[in-house]
């Protein structure tokens, strides 16, 4: 978002994130961001999957990531089908973070009812899966040969509550909680349970962590709860002005982090 979006700052980065080993990039979704822009972003958002399309012919080995892609804004059969596309074309290195969405200018601009983003997410991410698990499709009436038809992307579901867990338990998907660590904390064991006992498997738990403006001290200590609390994947979340920037926080962290 921001200034942070420039193209020429987007590549350098790429490749100063693979030259020092980064394991994934992660791209946020917004579409229509209102006046009042309460997140400071200028209005300036790139569509995610435009973006890590651009980015997967930037680089060879780094994931591309959504996080979160914000499933009621999109038709499903267009948004199955860039996905499908992206994760072909990089070579199966797509994960998808997923969510039903929250800021209501959005909907009301894009026109989806907002009281009915759960549904359509469901409904779309059902769609998204059996693209990926049938031979042959069918969307309104309509039978269709869906491909390409790469591995399926590793899925997380992002939200904070139980409705958010039981989608993410239901879809075999990892879990993408947002909010501070002590809100998240007591909520990793029921999804794990859950997952267990529905899938005999435990998935994965990612999450933000913003990092902008914090002392080597203040970031050990954040790392160790953390991964105490069971998070297995952290998102950094950091504002920059220079790709070196970035660069001197993420060397800093790799050699003191275990994740």
């Amino acid at each position: 978002m921001g200034q942070q979006s420039a193209p020429e700052v987007m590549s350098s980065l790429m490749r100063s994130a693979e030259d020092v080993g980064v394991e994934s990039v992660w791209v946020v979704d917004h579409i229509a961001i209102p006046p009042d822009d309460i997140e400071g972003s200028g209005g300036r958002y790139f569509d995610p999957l435009t973006v890590l399309a651009w980015m997967s012919a930037q680089s060879k080995k780094i994931k591309l990531a959504t996080g979160i892609l914000v499933l009621p804004y999109r038709s499903r059969l267009p948004t199955a089908k860039a996905i499908a596309s992206i994760q072909e074309l990089s070579g199966g290195r797509l994960i998808l973070g997923v969510g039903i969405g929250w800021m209501e200018p959005e909907f009301k601009a894009l026109g989806v009812p907002i009281d009915r983003r759960a549904e359509i997410a469901e409904d779309t991410l059902s769609f998204i899966n059996d693209c990926f698990d049938r031979d042959v499709m069918e969307s309104n009436g309509q039978p269709f040969i869906f491909e390409p038809k790469p591995k399926k992307p590793t899925i997380f579901v992002g939200g904070m509550s139980s409705k958010a867990i039981r989608r993410a338990v239901e879809f075999n998907a990892g879990w993408f909680p947002m909010g501070r660590l002590e809100n998240i904390r007591g909520r990793i064991a029921d999804f794990r349970q859950r997952a267990l006992a529905h899938s005999g498997r435990i998935p994965e738990v990612v999450t933000y962590v913003n990092i902008s403006e914090k002392t080597d001290n203040e970031l050990d200590k954040i790392i160790d709860e953390y991964r105490d609390a069971g998070i297995t994947r952290i998102v950094l979340n950091q504002k920059y002005q220079a790709v070196d920037d970035w660069l001197r926080t993420f060397e800093s962290l790799d050699r003191r982090s275990s994740y």
